[in-house]
């Protein structure tokens, strides 16, 4: 795919982040860029050795991800690499956040993440967090369809283009 198409998909994003409109719209346009609910995108910040929820903001509370973990955000941020899971029942991760119910979703089991893109947020070649955007569902088929080689690239660029705006997220582990 042409470069310049996926920075033109991306116009709402910077549009949100050149406004300060904040996480929750930024996330909002993320959301809308691979036609996910809000609640299928995760963004992360590394503070000292762990990952804390930025959104959604049911999971600030929820704890951090160490660094040193299995998890798949820890992966992502330590190894500086963007990832699709398109059978992402089938990768051992943790499971604990899925259990949170969010937004108005009625039953937990229409939160089972399904297939997942994974990405590194960097700034100077530091990770300083992680962007994930899932399809949830009772199965892959009623998720959505698979994540593709090209839906990466334009996450790894709305990561990009959200890496500034960690300067401005205050944090519970600074």
């Amino acid at each position: 795919m042409d470069p310049s198409a996926d920075r033109n998909r991306l116009g709402a994003l910077h549009g949100a982040i050149t406004r300060n409109l904040g996480v929750d719209q930024v996330c909002a346009e993320v959301a809308r860029l691979f036609a996910v609910r809000e609640t299928e995108v995760a963004l992360l910040q590394v503070k000292r050795s762990f990952l804390e929820f930025v959104f959604p903001p049911e999971l600030k509370a929820g704890g951090a991800i160490p660094l040193s973990s299995s998890a798949v955000a820890a992966k992502t941020a330590t190894e500086k690499k963007a990832e699709i899971f398109n059978s992402f029942t089938t990768v051992r991760h943790a499971s604990i956040f899925e259990v949170v119910k969010l937004g108005a979703q009625a039953e937990l089991s229409d939160q089972v993440i399904q297939k997942l893109m994974s990405a590194p947020i960097l700034s100077a070649d530091k990770s300083i967090g992680v962007i994930q955007v899932s399809r949830k569902g009772r199965n892959p088929a009623v998720a959505g369809p698979d994540f593709t080689p090209a839906d990466l690239r334009t996450l790894e660029l709305a990561a990009e283009a959200i890496a500034p705006l960690f300067a401005s997220i205050p944090s519970t582990y600074a």
